[in-house]
């Protein structure tokens, strides 16, 4: 696993497939996203590795249903006491108490999936609190939560206004190029749901897969998002 300063309150922790991220206020620490199932112990390490205790983790915000994205959540929250959130629509997927939609894939994203069902399976994982559009979430001086289906029904994005933060989870990726994040249940959805995140502004974006956006992150997510939505059109 791979830690990258993002700015000095927040990290992304980089797996081989995936990456969640850290957000650091005065006493306390939240997690955007948990890894996969293997990950607990790697993010500690990291945690400590940054002069932080890992008993400070007070949140995991789980961005949607996917096993490389809350798979260690279980194991961090049991230890920390850490609250489990995420949207009521995902929530059962996570809890085990119903079965994840399958994507409507793209012929070029088949490979893609294949190496992507290589991460482990993650266990039925309580979440503490279900949340919706607008929801405060208690951290980064008033991060609130952006409905953003498309990926799966439940998935959300995590915006901090007061910083310029936004973390996208998988609706928008940024390898290679800032795009549609791949493996979508309902593509037209995911594209409303981009051209919504590229409209809040941001200066600092964080997507579930790629590289952070840092640099005129405001405009390359409205290009971004309006050159995918005219590949949607045109190719209907």
């Amino acid at each position: 696993m791979d830690l990258v300063d993002i700015t000095p309150r927040l990290h992304m922790f980089r797996f081989p497939i995936g990456q969640a991220y850290l957000w650091r206020d005065e006493d306390e620490l939240t997690l955007i996203d948990a890894g996969h199932v293997d990950a607990a112990a790697p993010i500690e390490e990291a945690v400590r590795g940054l002069g932080l205790d890992p008993a400070a983790i007070r949140r995991i915000v789980i961005t949607h249903c996917h096993r490389d994205h809350y798979g260690a959540a279980g194991e961090l929250a049991g230890r920390y006491g850490a609250e489990v959130i995420a949207h009521r629509l995902d929530a059962p997927v996570i809890r085990g108490e119903a079965p994840m939609a399958e994507p409507v894939l793209l012929e070029w994203e088949v490979p893609l999936y294949e190496l992507g069902l290589t991460v482990p399976q993650a266990p039925p994982t309580r979440v503490d609190r279900e949340v919706g559009d607008g929801d405060a979430l208690g951290f980064g001086d008033g991060a609130v939560v952006v409905h953003s289906p498309g990926h799966t029904d439940g998935s959300m994005a995590v915006h901090l206004p007061r910083h310029g933060v936004l973390f996208t989870g998988d609706s928008v990726a940024g390898v290679g190029q800032v795009m549609l994040g791949v493996f979508n249940t309902d593509r037209e959805r995911a594209l409303a749901s981009f051209r919504r995140l590229a409209e809040l502004g941001a200066h600092t974006v964080c997507f579930g897969h790629g590289d952070p956006l840092t640099k005129d992150a405001v405009a390359v997510m409205k290009a971004s998002a309006d050159r995918d939505s005219g590949l949607q059109v045109e190719h209907g």
